[in-house]
């Protein structure tokens, strides 16, 4: 029965359908592909498209034509070699109607399905095109395994493609033995009937070399896999790499396996000569056996029974080779370990010499002040500010220290009413105005009470309108100038639909929203893509879906269209096989506002280094940044800085290891994208942070591979762990499951060892699945050592040292304290959200200096926060007070804390000891109280009287602690008359409540 025969007619509405169908499918595309083509000609990297869509479309149709040809061929040989006679088995045979009807439509069948096999192959391997570019491209690591002495270069570059290869190879051979085997049985070389069935002798022939090239294939799989033991997980969770079972047991079976696959491939090949399958039969079998035998339970029994009951002896070798490769896939070979006492006591003194650390002791926390930077100093309702602020530091007025930094960009969500509209969302408001920074170590004056205007940043705006940041709220502090404020590509800018049309002909463009005083900016920069002519804009219509683009008379010669505005996207297309960092951040340099994005070059199979998780391994309670894919990777470098201009969007990739092998290969393929390290302006490194994601991942690993010992890595006693984020939701309970990992904060600080302060990024890490503090980490971000990792270890528990407590256990310390407890201005008030800060961990006098702000919100839409009080915490002491120099004169006694930052009194400037710019060891001398001696008194009684309360409160007697709080009231009364008596004396008041 054959198929019905279509009219003239019907054939050519078919392919007129057909061809409505594939333009609806193909149009979409061939419009974003031309939409890509104009912006990577705007940002100067067409190459980069081109190579990507050339290498893509080679592979498609290698691919494709692989796969689908041989799909051809084989179902060709079964058609022209299927039986000239094909008994039929009754009269309703239905092998006789499908035969019928593809005998009528041969090329349709014989070629038809063959491309669109082909068609599907390819679409899938065309997404491959970074396994093949730096196959062809790769270099050499200059290291080589332990086990087979081969480069690394071939794991990262070669064994990845030969891996890929071989998996299209299989499937080639699979779709084409099933193809022919279907073909065969529908023109009769199989047939089903009579006992055990028929094979026709040319089926018998084609099917058995198929079989054999398919073993042929297992032989030359069995040959790689002995490389890809090197990468095995058969040692996890503890370790990768090749176990003592993989090389004592797995290995040899795979030459065992490889020399009998050969065989019986030559087996099938000599079966389907002799048309005798008996040969080949017994050769299956036997690789069948074998592969159960000695691929499987051998292996199992080794495993079981000799190295289980002996792991931490037979594994030392692969434990050793996995820590050794673990550390320089991850950049943890030159890390620095200082022992560290950790003591919980020290006196005034070591604390002023501090002054490196405690000058720069920073109280604003990036994470919770965007609403409150939007408020201040955001002025009009369409600026806005990420989620998530920034640190870097600055040097202003010849004083270097770290600043909250951001961006004041355009916030097209903020826009209202008519401001809404086409013209004003895309062609008025149009760019962000100016950078915004304020001291992140003090406020503008302390809050007394929750009704008090202060705690703020002291924010300075350098704009169009103060391009050095006077006039801004606050203090006349001097500003960061910016030769160009206009912020045309920012964070805030990732919508798909959030572009924007600039420039045009003055009088028909409606101007730019730049100041309220101006009539409208028409931008001069090189950004953007031209819409001048009707082609161009007739295509951003379409992708847009907007027709006023088509049609407004506001767009003419010199419009450009802004898209793609996101510089983390822009990266991210001009360099696509970068990992990018989940956070961006903006930097003055040279007067221009570039944003700087870190990426890291990664890879998956570096021989026995640790598998790791960078979703996980990234994740912690930040908001506002971008979290990474839960990709698995075991090599790492942040090899390349990239910057955005805000301005003109110009993307310039940086290198930063100019001999690092993965970013080697990539210059190769795409040579001239990466600038060398050798053109980084000194200004612009000057501003280089070192990664979060990076130093995540190395935090993670290094809580493990800072053990020397295979035995002692075995028994995993060594281990640290990172420590959850105790002011993150549930972060206070030890026993809370999930919580998030306490990320790692920046700090302009000078570490043990070191003789001036360092922008550096620092985490504590506390013993394994323990709250005690076991280690604290900081890299260093100066361009003198940066990237230098150095690690404070503290006496192990083994050791009979006294614990020092982390994180959880200070923030439970802090919430049950009993100042904070009665504290009811900013904790029991209905009106008043508290708001736990970062809790910071500084290396201080031997021991450990916890800092952590307290911010409060109003209970409505219109409040932002406000910094109220400081917590600190040293040994087992607790500090509560308005400011950091009160909590710190409650632990160390009065004076102490003058060696911080304060806030300005009423007008006044902010003043910072100046040692911490000029002289970081000097002390600034101690303050005293005159000779009053009515005042000594009062101080003598208010210690005494807090050291009473202190002993009340651990042996629970509420009656002594009443007692002791009279006292406490009397003596600070004392303590005032005293001092208004004697009003030359500079003693702060010592704390009214207690330190512990």
């Amino acid at each position: 029965m054959s198929l019905p025969k279509l009219s003239r007619r019907s054939r050519i509405l078919l392919i007129i359908a057909a061809v409505i169908v594939l333009a609806l499918l193909l149009g979409a595309r061939l419009l974003d592909t031309y939409v890509d083509w104009l912006w990577f000609g705007e940002v100067g990297a067409r190459s980069v498209f081109t190579t990507q869509v050339v290498t893509r479309v080679i592979l498609f149709f290698a691919v494709g034509l692989l796969v689908g040809g041989a799909l051809a061929v084989s179902l060709m040989i079964a058609y022209r070699t299927r039986p000239v006679f094909v008994p039929i088995s009754g009269a309703d045979d239905p092998l006789a109607r499908y035969r019928s009807a593809i005998v009528a439509r041969i090329r349709l069948f014989g070629i038809g399905i063959p491309v669109l096999t082909g068609f599907i192959a390819g679409l899938s391997a065309q997404g491959d095109w970074q396994v093949v570019q730096l196959f062809l491209n790769g270099t050499t690591f200059g290291q080589t395994d332990p086990e087979f002495g081969n480069d690394v270069g071939f794991y990262a570059f070669d064994l990845p493609f030969f891996n890929w290869l071989l998996g299209w190879l299989f499937i080639t051979v699979v779709i084409s033995f099933f193809g022919a085997l279907i073909a065969h049985y529908v023109f009769g070389g199989i047939r089903l009937a009579g006992k055990g069935g028929q094979l026709a002798g040319p089926t018998r022939a084609q099917l058995a070399i198929t079989v054999g090239l398919f073993v042929l294939l297992k032989a030359a799989e069995y040959f790689f896999d002995r490389y890809n033991l090197l990468l095995s997980d058969r040692g996890m969770p503890l370790f990768v790499g090749a176990t003592y079972t993989d090389l004592n047991a797995v290995l040899p079976a795979k030459l065992i396996l490889l020399c009998i696959s050969v065989i019986c491939a030559v087996a099938f090949f000599a079966g389907a000569f002799l048309r005798n399958l008996q040969l080949p039969a017994i050769a299956l079998v036997l690789l069948i056996l074998s592969s159960i035998l000695v691929g499987v339970a051998w292996p199992a029994i080794l495993d079981q029974f000799s190295v289980k009951p002996n792991a931490n002896e037979k594994e030392a070798t692969s434990i050793q080779r996995n820590m050794d490769a673990t550390r320089k896939a991850f950049g943890l070979t030159d890390v620095t370990y200082q022992p560290y006492t950790g003591k919980a006591e020290a006196t005034p003194d070591q604390l002023k010499a501090e002054t490196g650390t405690m000058s720069n002791i920073r109280l604003l926390d990036p994470n919770v002040l965007s609403d409150t930077f939007t408020q201040r100093v955001g002025r009009e309702n369409f600026y806005g500010f990420p989620a998530k602020l920034d640190i870097d530091r600055y040097t202003v007025g010849g004083v270097t220290q770290d600043y909250i930094v951001a961006a004041k960009e355009i916030k097209t969500e903020g826009l209202t009413g008519n401001q809404t509209s086409w013209i004003n969302k895309h062609l008025v408001y149009t760019h962000g105005n100016g950078f915004v920074a304020a001291p992140a170590n003090t406020i503008d004056r302390a809050v007394k009470d929750a009704t008090s205007d202060g705690g703020y940043p002291i924010a300075t705006t350098s704009d169009t309108q103060n391009p050095a940041g006077a006039g801004s709220p606050g203090p006349n502090q001097p500003g960061i100038e910016v030769k160009e404020p206009r912020i045309y590509y920012g964070e805030l800018s990732a919508a798909d639909s959030d572009y924007a049309i600039v420039g045009g002909t003055s009088g028909n463009a409606p101007g730019e929203y730049d100041t309220a005083t101006d009539h409208g900016y028409t931008y001069k920069g090189s950004g953007g893509v031209s819409v001048d002519n009707w082609f161009n804009r007739l295509a951003f219509a379409a992708e847009y879906g907007e027709r006023n683009i088509l049609f407004s008379d506001a767009i003419g010669d010199n419009s450009k269209i802004m898209y793609n505005r996101d510089p983390r996207d822009r990266v991210s297309k001009v360099a696509p096989w970068l990992t990018l960092d989940g956070d961006p951040y903006p930097a003055v340099v040279d007067g221009k506002i570039q944003w700087i994005i870190d990426g890291y070059t990664t890879i998956n199979n570096f021989p026995y280094s640790q598998q790791t998780q960078l979703g996980a391994a990234t994740n912690d309670s930040l908001n506002g940044v971008a979290r990474q894919a839960n990709s698995s990777i075991n090599y790492i470098r942040n090899s390349v800085k990239a910057t955005v201009d805000a301005f003109n969007g110009t993307v310039t990739l940086y290198s930063i290891d100019d001999k690092e092998p993965v970013l080697n290969a990539w210059e190769k393929v795409f040579p001239g994208l990466v600038k060398p390290s050798s053109e980084i302006s000194p200004d612009l490194r000057s501003h280089f942070r070192y990664p979060e994601d990076l130093f995540k991942i190395q935090r993670e690993l290094l809580s493990r591979y800072h053990v020397s010992n295979p035995q002692e890595f075995y028994s995993q006693q060594a281990f640290w762990s990172v420590p959850q984020d105790p002011t993150a939701e549930g972060g206070s309970n030890p026993a809370a499951a999930g919580a998030a990992n306490q990320p790692g904060y920046y700090v302009l600080a000078d570490a043990p060892g070191q003789n001036q302060p360092t922008f550096q990024l620092t985490s504590s890490l506390t013993g394994l699945q323990r709250q005690y503090l076991a280690s604290w980490m900081s890299v260093s971000s100066d361009p003198v050592d940066y990237g230098k990792i150095r690690v404070l270890q503290l006496p192990s528990a083994a050791t009979g040292a006294t614990q020092v407590e982390g994180p959880v256990q200070v923030q439970n310390r802090f919430q049950s304290d009993v100042r904070v407890a009665q504290d009811r201005t900013l904790f029991n008030n209905p009106q008043v959200i508290p708001i736990y800060g970062n809790l910071i961990t500084l290396p201080v006098a031997d021991g450990f200096l916890y800092v952590e702000p307290v911010y409060i919100r109003q209970r409505n839409q219109n409040s932002y926060p406000q910094l109220a009080r400081v917590l600190v915490s040293y040994g087992t002491k607790v500090g509560y007070g308005a400011t950091l120099q009160e909590a710190l004169d409650q632990i160390f006694g009065p004076g102490t804390g003058e060696a911080t930052t304060t806030p300005p009194q009423a007008g006044q400037p902010t003043t910072t000891p100046p040692a911490s710019s000029t002289n970081p060891t000097t002390t600034p001398p101690p303050n005293n109280s005159g000779g009053n001696a009515a005042l000594d008194k009062a101080v003598q009684d208010i210690q005494s009287a807090i050291a009473k309360l202190k002993a009340a409160q651990q042996s629970g007697n509420f009656t002594d602690q009443g007692n002791a709080l009279a006292a406490l009231d009397a003596a600070a009364k004392a303590y005032e008359a005293a001092k208004t008596a004697a009003p030359g004396t500079s003693t702060p008041p010592p704390s009214s409540q207690p330190g512990g």
